[in-house]
């Protein structure tokens, strides 16, 4: 942060604490466990940033989004959706490695929405073989493998599956899922050591399953993508509750358990980041797993959240008070009783608390619930009114 940005003093921590920012800095490959429930794109500078202090963050992402391309994949091979997973990787690959950015842009290419679909078969055909520019620029090893892949999906795709939009990266991450016996952790851990990822990016479950909501009006959304306000007009009602279902046209709730793994990932946390993102379908849905709020709340680590500074759609009717309330309604669901302590610790805020509804107020009531409010500056003229990525990283990294 610039010199301009305030210090913030909150109980012994320091918001930039300067050593402790030169010493992660120093040796990231032994820095702290910062772990993330996310999802989308709203992490993706923050991940890039985080490598340069810490190898170990942890990121628990969201398999639900069930639009654009990753509806088409899922529909075709009844699985999760990796795109999420896909983008989460790449922002924590190492920028080191030489053949890097050629898989980086290899992984984040898409076949036209535009061309007819023999085109692009044989778009995809040049792949399986090596003769793409964007294949052929990755060396060896990892272009061996990138082809087995790549024909391993030639090989199971359906004769009428469309191609059109569709994303590379997530192209080869299915054919990992499928030829792991429907298993996404071991494509993820051989892309993890292929691009040599400082960090840990798993789904929270690894289960085909959809995210529903139900508004205060009555109406049933079904499907991630018809919540975030960016595919479908944004809800015009309060939502009431979400849940997790099997089927967009039976959306009847599941019950899923998370598995021990993951709840392994989140008792080795040394900070549990609540972050910015679609409020519902990044950050909620990570949390409907039973068992995922048990894990936090034995974790003795602190807890922070990290309200958006820009406008959520999925936030449609609250204020800063009211998503703490849901928050900890979703971290209570399965132990009601559970005390706020061992769930939610501090919110870190912007200065400007213009950015967020109802802020004055909100701000009193977490206080009386026994949430500290920590403020610094996390939006830079030029992020604005987004929140700067580095900004957050420093100030995280400040109270771990």
């Amino acid at each position: 942060m610039s010199s301009k940005i305030s210090f913030t003093i909150l109980k012994r921590v320091v918001i930039p604490d300067l050593h402790k920012l030169a010493r992660f800095q120093r040796s990231p490959e032994i820095g702290p466990k910062i772990l993330f429930f996310s999802g989308g794109t709203a992490l993706r500078k923050v991940s890039n940033k985080l490598i340069d202090y810490s190898h170990n963050t942890i990121h628990l992402i969201t398999p639900f989004d069930s639009g654009g391309s990753s509806a088409v994949l899922r529909k075709a091979f009844n699985m999760p959706a990796v795109g999420d997973l896909r983008n989460r990787l790449m922002a924590l690959a190492d920028k080191n490695l030489y053949f890097n950015p050629a898989v980086f842009r290899l992984f984040s290419y898409r076949f036209s929405k535009t061309a007819i679909q023999g085109d692009l078969k044989l778009e995809l055909e040049s792949m399986c073989l090596g003769k793409h520019e964007l294949v052929s620029a990755v060396p060896d090893p990892i272009r061996k493998i990138i082809k087995h892949h790549l024909r391993f999906f030639y090989k199971n795709m359906p004769s009428d599956f469309d191609l059109r939009g569709a994303n590379v990266g997530n192209l080869i991450l299915t054919a990992g899922y499928l030829e792991y016996e429907r298993h996404l952790d071991p494509i993820l851990f051989i892309y993890s050591k292929l691009v040599e990822a400082k960090g840990v990016v798993r789904a929270i479950i690894n289960k085909n399953l959809h995210l529903i909501a139900i508004l205060e009006n009555g109406e049933i959304v079904c499907g991630q993508h018809k919540l975030t306000g960016k595919e479908f007009p944004p809800i015009s009602s309060k939502v009431k509750k979400v849940y997790l279902s099997k089927s967009l046209d039976n959306p009847e709730p599941v019950v899923v358990v998370v598995r021990d793994k993951i709840k392994k990932l989140i008792a080795e946390a040394e900070l549990i980041c609540y972050p910015i993102g679609s409020f519902y379908s990044s950050l909620i849905a990570n949390l409907l797993p039973s068992g995922v709020a048990e894990s936090i709340a034995s974790n003795p680590c602190p807890k922070i959240f990290v309200p958006n500074t820009a406008k959520d759609p999925e936030c449609f009717g609250l204020d800063l008070y009211n998503m703490v309330e849901t928050l900890l309604f979703y971290l209570r669901k399965d132990s009601p009783d559970v005390s706020v302590d061992k769930l939610l610790n501090f919110v870190l805020l912007d200065e400007d608390l213009a950015l967020y509804p109802g802020a004055e107020d909100s701000i009193a009531k977490l206080k009386n619930i026994g949430i500290e409010v920590i403020k610094c500056k996390l939006v830079s003229p030029n992020s604005y009114p987004y929140i700067e990525a580095e900004w957050l990283v420093k100030s995280l990294l400040s109270i771990v």
